[in-house]
């Protein structure tokens, strides 16, 4: 019989498939088909992007030339423009404000071929700098409220170009997700005086099964209630509400399991596209004790479909206990 599961978060509720679990061999395998022609994100073609905010790159190098290791740009078909003032009103019951916000591109390397999974450590560690540098800067700017970190790779995730790159966006209102999850985190503090997100990560530790990789910061497991096969939370294990903390210690740290777990998916499940979103707290939100930034992973396995659309639940064709198990044990560096 499947089981229900309550999110502890959200109180939102899935279904998981534990008498029919499907397999990393269930799965279909996907083809990543090259496009060909010349590609904006490679080295040698910077002209073809706006010009770029900052970049990690060798000495003696200028911007928007060759030397890079990490760019940052703006996005050249942006989803919220920069320039300009909110301008919020109603018409009738509706409202209304102009499209205010930033739009940007991270992009994580030269190489057309990489992905995040096949990059160094020290690489990776690049990528989160430009994350948390960015970050940092626009908050500074009094119309932003929030900080939208994700990554699209694939084309069925979403990625309109095959060079591996991540996206931000600065928004002048907190998404309806993550205020479901902020709301979720206030009740469980004032029914407990406890974060649930350090009572999940006290949870798996002492269950096991569900990890999938560990350091002395970071800790990714396969949460009890994933919503998709083969998801995966990565999760600083000391408390803190606000990404942009970050030091260095821990972002060599996260640059570690991130490359780890990605490469663990990848490796595991075919190279598999995929989404993933970094939920950290509000601008100036103040220190909070009931919330807690994250990483969540989302392999696309499987589709959105009519139920999930009409109930608001998610069916989960593989219990994360499964999910966990091959990812913790598939060889990182063998054939």
């Amino acid at each position: 019989m499947a089981e229900l599961r309550r999110d502890p978060i959200t109180g939102r509720w899935i279904i998981v498939d534990t008498e029919r679990p499907k397999l990393p061999k269930d799965f279909e395998v996907e083809e990543h088909i090259k496009k060909g022609g010349a590609c904006p994100f490679c080295t040698g073609n910077e002209q073809l992007t706006p010009p770029e905010i900052e970049a990690i790159r060798q000495k003696g190098t200028k911007p928007n030339t060759p030397g890079w290791t990490t760019r940052v740009v703006p996005n050249k078909f942006p989803a919220l423009q920069i320039e300009g003032d909110l301008d919020r009103h109603g018409i009738g019951i509706y409202d209304m404000s102009n499209g205010v916000g930033a739009h940007e591109v991270i992009i994580e390397n030269p190489d057309h071929n990489k992905t995040i999974a096949d990059l160094t450590d020290e690489e990776v560690q690049n990528v989160i700098w430009s994350y948390r540098n960015r970050s940092v800067d626009l908050k500074g700017d009094s119309r932003f409220k929030y900080i939208l970190i994700f990554k699209n790779y694939g084309e069925p995730a979403g990625a309109s170009l095959e060079h591996s790159h991540s996206q931000l966006i600065a928004l002048p209102i907190v998404p309806k997700r993550v205020l479901e999850e902020l709301k979720g985190a206030s009740l469980y503090f004032e029914y407990k005086d406890r974060c649930v997100f350090c009572d999940i990560i006290a949870q798996e530790l002492q269950d096991i099964e569900r990890i999938v990789a560990e350091n002395k910061s970071f800790l990714a497991f396969s949460p009890f209630v994933s919503r998709f096969p083969y998801e995966v939370w990565i999760i600083q294990k000391e408390h803190e509400p606000d990404f942009t903390t970050i030091d260095k210690e821990r972002i060599q740290d996260l640059a570690r399991i991130l490359r780890e777990v990605l490469l663990r998916i990848k490796k595991t499940l075919h190279d598999p596209s995929y989404n993933f979103i970094l939920h950290t707290a509000p601008i100036r939100d103040g220190i909070r004790d009931d919330y807690h930034w994250h990483i969540e992973i989302m392999p696309m396995l499987t589709r959105v479909a009519g139920f999930e659309w009409g109930s608001g639940f998610y069916i989960n064709s593989t219990p994360p206990e499964t999910a966990a198990k091959f990812l913790r044990e598939i060889s990182l560096y063998g054939s």
